[in-house]
């Protein structure tokens, strides 16, 4: 096998992790109206049964750099798939326990496990395994995997949601949702078994031979003699140097500045806007609450065809220029969303708003927040850093999902002049964020191995 066909075949194999990160997040987006119905769920149960996965994400994320460093990437993608697959099959169970909820919460979060563990190591081990010239493209896939997993599990539910009475789905239509999930997740777990261990894990754990051999079927012989030398020399100067020390000053700065560029991704809003997208689109372009299918295609396209965008451009211009303009793109997309919104005047300008901020988010801190968190962390710390920038990720997603309907619904963002306008202005203050951090703080990457971005923060 071509080493090209191969890096491409085991990339995409890797970021299978990243499509089920969106199957699972989504699939419960398209079955909550049915089993709330089910179940009779009141609207904080409600909130629980949707919500509950992002608390085993953040567990996830924290356990995923032990795992990481334990057992590897490679294993620990195998435990996240067989997580995912038990969550599909246990999600649907049959009526074990009609009468509590209590059964499809705990495989909920069985599923966010899986997904806090493969959204730190998917990622990573791709960065590990890619030749420096295309690692940001190749990053980059994990997020449009991400992105088609959304898009993918809507149609998947959608199919199944359209072929049986309402009855029927409130009745067992939304465990076949559930189940769906269980054709991708077997897929993943059966195609790991055909990816290498990370070369830099094997380095790691003292194996040269073994990372040498990965190295070669990538990058070919000399390149690979070089790479395990730049290896080897990393970690012999990162064993002297810094021990391996958590708490230094050096190591908890290079973890503090990925964790905020990590929590920041989600402090965007961006979760936020498909929220309350269902609201912008139908008063500006007269959508009923009932026709998501046309709301949700369009932003499905927009994420799509920014993400393609980034993964053609983030090698050639850089990760920086990226977040650049797409902040500076978010900021324009909530002034046009939040002024419209505050003349009362929401329509089209708004529906441009959303979609402007959609694209540029995909075209940005989407893919590329992934791809700089894969790439920032020292080879030494490199699973502990990225599995607590994660988990701040997952943090921020929690704290956003939980706070923004609580501003909406606040009585000064209800009434003038903010005219439920003032979540969009706070998002701004944090996109401004992004610009300062970006520019005082995060190295281009762009075309550096990852021994030589580990030298930056010397």
């Amino acid at each position: 096998m071509k080493k090209g066909t191969f890096l491409l075949l085991i990339t995409a194999i890797s970021a299978l992790g990243g499509l089920l990160f969106g199957y699972d997040t989504g699939v419960i987006n398209g079955a909550q109206y049915y089993l709330s119905q089910y179940f009779e769920l009141d609207p904080t149960m409600k909130g629980w049964v949707v919500g509950s996965a992002l608390i085993g994400c953040l567990v996830g994320a924290l356990i995923a750099g032990v795992l990481s460093i334990i057992i590897g990437r490679k294993n620990s993608l195998i435990i996240s798939a067989i997580l995912f697959t038990l969550s599909a099959w246990g999600s649907g169970l049959p009526e074990i326990f009609p009468e509590t909820v209590s059964m499809l919460v705990v495989f909920r979060i069985i599923g966010g496990l899986g997904i806090g563990i493969a959204s730190m190591n998917a990622p990573m081990y791709i960065a590990e395994i890619a030749p420096s010239n295309i690692r940001g493209k190749m990053v980059t896939y994990y997020q449009l995997a991400i992105v088609i997993g959304f898009f993918v599990v809507f149609l998947a539910t959608y199919f199944i949601g359209n072929n049986l009475t309402e009855a029927e789905n409130i009745q067992f239509g939304w465990r076949h949702m559930f189940w769906s999930e269980l054709v991708p997740s077997f897929l993943f777990l059966t195609l790991l078994f055909l990816v290498p261990k990370s070369p830099r894990w094997l380095a790691l754990k003292g194996n040269d031979e073994a990372a040498l051999k990965v190295l070669s079927k990538v990058h070919g012989e000399e390149e690979a003699q070089n790479e395990i030398q730049e290896i080897k020399a990393s970690l012999e100067t990162s064993a002297s140097k810094i021990k391996v020390n958590y708490f230094s000053k050096a190591v908890l700065f290079i973890i503090f500045i990925g964790a905020a560029l990590s929590a920041l991704q989600q402090f965007t809003g961006i979760n936020a806007v498909l929220y309350y997208g269902a609201d912008i689109f139908e008063k500006a372009l007269g959508f009923g609450k009932e026709d998501v299918l046309a709301q949700q295609v369009l932003l499905a396209f927009v994420n799509l065809v920014f993400t393609f965008v980034a993964m053609f451009t983030v090698d050639k211009y850089g990760r920086k220029p990226l977040l650049y303009i797409g902040s500076i793109g978010m900021i324009i997309g909530f002034l046009l969303l939040g002024v419209s919104l505050q003349q009362n005047a929401v329509g089209l300008v708004s529906l441009i708003g959303v979609l402007v901020f959609t694209g540029s988010f995909a075209l940005s801190m989407g893919p590329v927040v992934w791809v700089i968190l894969s790439e920032m962390f020292p080879n030494k710390i490199r699973s502990v850093g990225m599995a607590l920038a994660v988990a701040a990720q997952w943090a921020a997603n929690y704290l956003v999902t939980q706070t923004f309907p609580m501003v909406m619904e606040s009585e000064a963002n209800n009434s003038a002049p903010w005219n439920d306008s003032m979540p969009y202005f706070i998002f701004i203050a944090f996109i401004l964020m992004i610009i300062l951090i970006t520019y005082k703080f995060i190295p281009e990457t762009k075309g550096k191995s990852l021994e030589e971005i580990e030298a930056f923060w010397e």
